[in-house]
């Protein structure tokens, strides 16, 4: 029976990784596209339990996935790169790409967002946490493999003993690498960031998705890496459960019994994102790392088409915003809207061409995000196939 070369086996596994990034990638558009598209984006919270619907909750709740997925993921593929490199190259590349990272998210990201040329407010979101992420990793690569191990649970796990201290802002170093929550600061007459996207809890997550990678080492058998992703998921998930079902600690909002017993299982799923409280990352992970278990032998052809999503995330993910806030002003526009109309702000951005309480009914927001992840397919095949065959350097920043 021939065996595979250790490159080969490596490239086979990295499969697995890309269906699961590509999978949240397709996932993540159905949250963007609800935010521009359905009538009570912005208007109410659509995870809160005593007001919302199921349909609508769990529309919103999948979508938690994303971003922590996207994170740790990013760090699987450092830890990757760094059987490649060497460790020096391995730094340059960290820095360049973070900083390019957040000249992206200020830049092309923010524009997406809000239509406003002036940039009068900027928008720090995962694409910047993951920029701050990696130029800290530059320099964390240096440290022993535990050592790192050790400081990712320490965040992951120990972030949350903030959560006593009160809501209220603490100042900007606070809000930027701990809390961000909204927090909005003025850095130039008329110009403000919004930080959401605090930087230490999602270089946690960065920190043990590089731990997680050891796992895909050339010297990792299948079989055995499959029984590691699955004790860790599974003890992921049951640390979520006794945690969350003593609600005590990892998550600033207990759950609650609702006039409902299902609306009281919303309440028990309902964790905090900003920023990621420990509880929302055992939900969001412990299911990834089982999907990462199951995921190798997946090759059909459902399974490639979200691969090639997955080999280009970054490409996918801004031209993703793009169409779906140009398809927004498309129909921005067919409703009688002027072009030079002002809409009301939120959290102090104007989305141009974006109306609270205006838009449409769910089903019709499920059918715009299936056309707007088809749409993109044909440029996310034509870009992946380019950077198989093309190994320019530059590529690599994509």
């Amino acid at each position: 029976m021939p065996t595979l070369t250790a490159d080969a086996a490596v490239r086979r596994r990295i499969l697995s990784i890309d269906l699961l990034r590509g999978l949240v990638m397709v996932i993540m558009a159905l949250d963007h596209v609800r935010d521009f598209f359905h009538y009570d984006a912005f208007v109410h919270d659509p995870l809160d339990p005593a007001h919302t619907g199921w349909a609508l909750f769990f529309t919103r709740w999948i979508t938690h996935f994303c971003a922590p997925v996207f994170v740790f993921l990013a760090g699987t593929s450092i830890y990757l790169q760094g059987l490649r490199k060497s460790r020096r190259e391995l730094t340059g590349f960290l820095l360049k790409r973070g900083f390019w990272l957040l000249v992206v998210e200020f830049v092309v990201i923010t524009f997406a967002w809000s239509f406003q040329p002036g940039f009068p407010r900027l928008v720090m979101q995962v694409i910047a946490a993951i920029g701050f992420s990696m130029i800290a990793m530059a320099a964390l690569i240096h440290l022993p493999y535990r050592a790192m191990l050790g400081l990712g649970l320490l965040i992951v796990f120990g972030h949350n003993v903030f959560d006593s201290i009160p809501s209220t802002h603490q100042g900007f170093w606070w809000d930027l690498l701990r809390n961000g929550a909204f927090a909005s600061y003025t850095f130039a007459p008329g110009h403000f960031l919004l930080i959401i996207y605090p930087i230490v809890p999602w270089l946690g997550v960065m920190l043990l998705g590089y731990a997680v990678g050891r796992l895909y080492a050339p010297d990792f058998a299948a079989p055995v890496r499959k029984r590691r992703l699955l004790q860790l998921g599974l003890g992921v998930i049951a640390l979520f459960l006794v945690l969350r079902g003593i609600n005590v600690y990892g998550d600033p909002s207990p759950w609650s019994v609702q006039s409902a017993s299902w609306r009281t299982v919303l309440s028990f799923l309902d964790v905090t994102k900003y920023p990621p409280s420990l509880l929302y990352l055992c939900m969001t992970l412990g299911l990834a790392l089982l999907f990462l278990a199951y995921a190798e032998p997946l090759t059909g052809r459902s399974a490639q088409a979200i691969i090639e999503y997955g080999r280009v995330p970054f490409f996918y993910y801004v031209l993703h915003f793009y169409l779906i806030h140009l398809t927004c002003m498309v129909l921005f526009l067919a409703r009688g809207h002027a072009f030079s109309e002002h809409t009301p702000p939120i959290h102090g951005v104007e989305f141009r061409f974006l109306i609270p309480g205006e838009g449409y009914h769910l089903t019709v927001v499920y059918f715009i995000w299936i056309g707007v992840v088809l749409a993109l397919y044909p440029l996310c095949r034509w870009f992946s196939q380019l950077k198989q065959r093309n190994k320019a350097w530059w590529l690599s920043y994509l």
